[in-house]
């Protein structure tokens, strides 16, 4: 049986956002202009799903309009099906584990998993998550402090943190 996912789009400080669910988890979450990277991640993590128009989960977006609004720990306990492979979901995880307001390296998260010398590992992971914000991508900085890498933008980057309070105004 093929898998159908509902896509809607959602407005947000940051410009719209496409939400995928599978009716009970978040399954991708991108900024609209980045819609062909989005669609990339979907075909590798649920081959021959079929994406179709629909409203989204009311749960996932009141909770990412709660977000918005600040309360910024409205999306931490969202349910994803993020699909990825088992070193991907366990640097997704950890991603989650890392507070609204703080910031972490590469290397500081490589090593919270035990594994010291993947910080590259850990930006590639990184790079492809597909599901922006509730998986905190955006958290990760470089050695020397900098917003390195970030798939939306450097300035959405800045606003997430600064949103956060992760970096003061």
């Amino acid at each position: 049986m093929q898998k159908t996912l509902g896509l809607d789009r959602l407005d947000s400080p940051l410009g719209p956002l496409q939400v995928v669910t599978d009716n009970s988890a978040l399954c991708a979450l991108d900024y609209a202009d980045y819609e062909s990277r989005m669609l990339q991640l979907l075909k590798r993590r649920h081959p021959g799903a079929e994406l179709r128009e629909t409203a989204c989960v009311p749960s996932i977006s009141d909770r990412l309009t709660a977000y918005w609004d600040g309360d910024l720990k409205a999306i931490e306990d969202l349910a994803v099906d993020s699909g990825g492979t088992v070193f991907q979901e366990t640097v997704w995880i950890a991603l989650r584990g890392i507070p609204p307001g703080r910031t972490m390296t590469y290397g500081g998260l490589a090593a919270r998993l035990g594994k010291p010398a993947a910080s590259r590992a850990v930006g590639l992971a990184n790079g492809l998550n597909p599901i922006a914000i509730v998986i905190p991508c955006h958290r990760l900085i470089g050695a020397n402090g900098s917003l390195t890498g970030y798939a939306g933008g450097l300035e959405r980057k800045d606003w997430l943190l600064r949103h956060e309070g992760a970096i003061r105004r």
